[in-house]
């Protein structure tokens, strides 16, 4: 029996990277999955986003794993497409138990203010919308799991000047995140259902491997590469490493997700190699 044997979990940016992760490894614990990702680039998002073919292969992946799939390309914005996805995918699969809210941007660098309404959108409204089409469907045992973010917490991080309003828009969204999921457990708990969030520090994907990305790292290099920003992504974390992979947040994911944590609810759950109590002082 797999430990989340029988369930069907719902999960936004499914398309590659920590979604994808994510729904790979529900899936192989027995999970059938709803994946929707916007499969197109937003302008003030300077790195490439996930492509329609890429979602065909988290399909083929999950397929292969033996359960079932139903994919969907959905901007996470839009409330009523979220909100048709699940309606689609539940009336296929016949139920859902399990909320996954990862979709994000991180439109770094010197953009217009658009950039910091468009990752609030994606990154707050996103989240707020992807819960509010799936609540009415959760039954008592029930998880919604959100992605928020160590570097939000940090200061002098995605809030910094270089990052421009892209950054500060990331930062306050994964922040809000954070505060919405707190509240939102305390609603949910006489139901028995149960929410958290998860904030990972540096996370090998194509959002920390990118060129913005790299040029936040390193601003004393005019072109920085890969290896550039790899010698300064360590300074986030306590621990001696850059980054964490997609499967050190997913097994956090699963376990929430999972019966295990039947009666975790209301968590900051930090897969950050120690990067928030390196930076925030403990408060008993």
């Amino acid at each position: 029996m797999g430990r989340v044997d029988g369930k069907v979990a719902f999960v936004t940016g499914a398309a590659r990277g920590q979604g994808r992760s994510h729904a790979l490894l529900l899936a192989s614990e027995g999970a059938d999955i709803i994946a929707v990702d916007i499969c197109e680039d937003i302008a003030s998002n300077k790195y490439p986003l996930s492509r329609p073919e890429d979602l065909a292969e988290t399909a083929r992946l999950i397929e292969a794993l033996d359960r079932r799939v139903i994919t969907t390309q959905v901007d996470v914005r839009d409330r009523s497409a979220v909100g048709a996805a699940v309606a689609a995918g539940v009336a296929e699969l016949g139920r859902l138990d399990i909320v996954v809210a990862n979709a994000a941007i991180c439109p770094l660098g010197p953009e217009a203010p658009q950039a910091f309404i468009d990752a609030v959108d994606v990154n707050l409204t996103g989240v707020i919308n992807t819960i509010s089409a799936t609540v009415g469907y959760l039954k008592a045992g029930a998880s919604i799991i959100a992605t928020g973010s160590l570097a939000a917490f940090l200061p002098n991080t995605v809030d910094a000047g270089p990052a421009g309003p892209g950054g500060a828009g990331y930062g306050f969204a994964k922040r809000m995140v954070g505060a919405y999921i707190n509240d939102l457990a305390l609603q949910l708990a006489p139901y028995s259902i149960r929410a958290n969030a998860v904030h990972p520090t540096n996370v090998n994907t194509p959002m920390l491997q990118s060129g913005p990305m790299y040029r936040i790292f390193r601003p004393d290099v005019e072109n920085p590469t890969r290896e550039d920003a790899e010698l300064a992504f360590p300074a986030m974390n306590a621990m001696p490493i850059g980054y964490v992979e997609p499967i050190d947040i997913s097994n956090v994911v699963l376990f929430l997700a999972s019966d295990e944590a039947r009666y975790v609810t209301g968590m900051q759950m930090r897969v950050d190699a120690g990067g928030y109590l390196k930076a925030v002082p403990y408060k008993a």
